[in-house]
């Protein structure tokens, strides 16, 4: 049962795919009606959906009282792969890294990204997202980070 993400339980479990590329304004629309598809037919559990900074889908799913099957987990990344495939994005790939740069969001692949700290193209305070996050009620204060709280603080000099 698809309801608003904002009405998901703080301890609903979640997923989080960030796009290797902003999405495009065009194809925002066709991409969020898909997820709202996917959705509607996925899972009798309550679950929803947000994309934030126009490249992450987080997609949520209330396991209280009941968990997904494997099945369910099946769809979940077929579902994804398709979106990779009709978009020619990445989002499966958690290893790579989002970082902000001012107020964009930027995505590199980590052997590029630990060059990065190592010239001081970033610093120890550059936001970076943690994506492995998943429950709900870590997004708020545990998703964007700076690099020395995350698990990339051991590429630091």
């Amino acid at each position: 049962m698809q309801i608003p993400f904002s009405e998901l339980a703080d301890t609903s479990k979640i997923w989080i795919f960030p796009s290797s590329r902003k999405f495009y304004s065009t194809e925002l629309p066709t991409i969020k009606g898909s997820i709202q598809a996917f959705l509607a037919d996925w899972t009798d559990l309550k679950c929803g959906f947000e994309v934030r900074y126009d490249r992450f889908i987080i997609i949520g799913v209330d396991t209280e009282k009941e968990g997904l099957s494997l099945q369910n987990h099946d769809q979940l990344t077929e579902f994804i792969q398709k979106l990779e495939a009709a978009y020619d994005i990445t989002l499966l790939d958690r290893i790579n890294v989002c970082y902000k740069q001012g107020k964009y969001v930027q995505y590199k692949d980590l052997i590029e990204f630990k060059k990065m700290l190592k010239s001081g193209a970033v610093s120890k305070k550059t936001m970076v997202f943690d994506n492995m996050i998943t429950e709900k009620q870590y997004l708020k204060y545990d998703w964007e980070i700076p690099i020395a709280e995350s698990w990339l603080s051991r590429f630091l000099k």
